[in-house]
């Protein structure tokens, strides 16, 4: 059997952090890479877990990749505060890690997505997926400041079963945590965009929306739909008034 070490990134997660530990008590190392929380997250996992360390958040793939580099097994699963291993995908994780030769280097995993306390069938997120199951020897998150990739020097495989996903328990929680999407993506689109322009401030924004909404049948998962719709183009309207926030105070 190959050991695995689950690796959790956390930041004032007190009410997820138990349940997400106990969704992947079957790694043989459970760590905790915590960005100095003051809710009481890092006390409440000091004792549940092999080790948690406490490192100043700058970016997410430059966090995970540290918590990789102290990782004690080969093998990686790392699972968000507010995701779940559900019992079927252990059995499948489990499963490959018991394998003499793992056919793949790393896996995608599909999510089962909730929002306030609702899933989410469409709007974009049904055929949600991330790379969370991997090698570490042959797998980095790149230096983007948000939507971090895992880039993978080998290959991907996918998993049948699913995590559970509980994106956001309310809409203020969204905002904010959009808000600081919005912010660090303006860093990443300082790098590739050139002059900004109305196309920017209002087709961009109307189309995040459109997008969601209609395109992606949004609009069948009711208000739930609309919501997300609305604020994924209020996110980009909000990038690039950061981006001229960023500018405009550089120059």
């Amino acid at each position: 059997m190959h050991k695995l070490t689950a690796i959790i990134p956390t930041k004032n997660e007190v009410d997820n952090i138990e349940a997400v530990i106990a969704s992947v008590n079957f790694a043989d190392e459970i760590l905790v890479i915590d960005s100095y929380s003051n809710d009481g997250t890092f006390e409440k996992a000091q004792p549940l877990v092999s080790k948690i360390l406490q490192r100043e958040f700058d970016f997410y793939g430059a966090q995970k990749n540290y918590a990789i580099s102290k990782a004690q097994h080969q093998w990686i699963l790392l699972v968000d505060a507010d995701e779940r291993v559900t019992p079927e995908l252990k059995t499948e994780i489990l499963s490959i890690l018991s394998k003499d030769k793992i056919p793949y280097d790393a896996y995608n995993i599909k999510r089962i997505n909730h929002f306030m306390g609702q899933r989410v069938n469409y709007s974009g997120w049904r055929n949600d997926s991330v790379i969370r199951f991997f090698k570490k020897d042959v797998c980095k998150y790149d230096n983007r400041q948000v939507h971090e990739a895992l880039i993978v020097n080998g290959t991907v495989g996918k998993l049948e079963h699913k995590f559970l996903h509980y994106s956001y328990r309310s809409f203020d929680q969204y905002m904010d945590k959009m808000n600081r999407y919005a912010t660090l993506q303006a860093k990443d689109y300082d790098k590739k965009t050139g002059a900004l322009t109305p196309y920017h401030f209002i087709i961009k924004p109307f189309w995040g929306f459109v997008k969601h909404y209609l395109v992606q049948s949004g609009f069948r998962d009711g208000v739930i739909g609309l919501t997300i719709g609305y604020i994924q183009g209020y996110v980009v309207f909000m990038r690039y008034v950061k981006l001229w926030l960023l500018r405009k105070n550089r120059d």
